[in-house]
């Protein structure tokens, strides 16, 4: 194999890559614009619609326009306090019950201690 049919391989690879990671994130945000499954599925499908309708495309160069562009739209129409799971890195129950200061012991066989008869 050539070195410039595998630049242009690899080139096309990258670029999959980061139109299969955009089109996650978009989807993943369009969940957070909306309020009901039933308006979810009507955006999701208008978005599938938009990475649908470029497909076709050929042309490297054109590609990375492509890209770029949408991800600025990404960027620019990112929800502003997007949803987290509430036990997840940032959401409100993250590290809630922190460990018990040093000293505190903690006594896991509450109700079944020996009997001292």
């Amino acid at each position: 194999m050539s070195g410039a049919v595998a630049g242009y391989l690899a080139r096309r690879a990258a670029q999959k890559e980061r139109v299969r990671l955009l089109y996650r994130r978009t989807l993943k945000d369009t969940l957070n614009w909306a309020v009901h499954r039933h308006l979810f599925y009507q955006d999701a499908s208008d978005l599938r619609e938009k990475f649908e309708a470029n497909k076709h495309v050929e042309d490297l160069d054109t590609i990375d326009r492509l890209i770029e562009e949408a991800e600025a739209s990404y960027e620019k129409w990112q929800h502003p306090d997007p949803y987290i799971v509430p036990w997840a890195p940032g959401g409100s129950k993250f590290s809630r019950n922190p460990p018990p200061p040093p000293g505190i012991e903690i006594v896991y066989n509450y109700g079944k201690e020996d009997d001292l008869n």
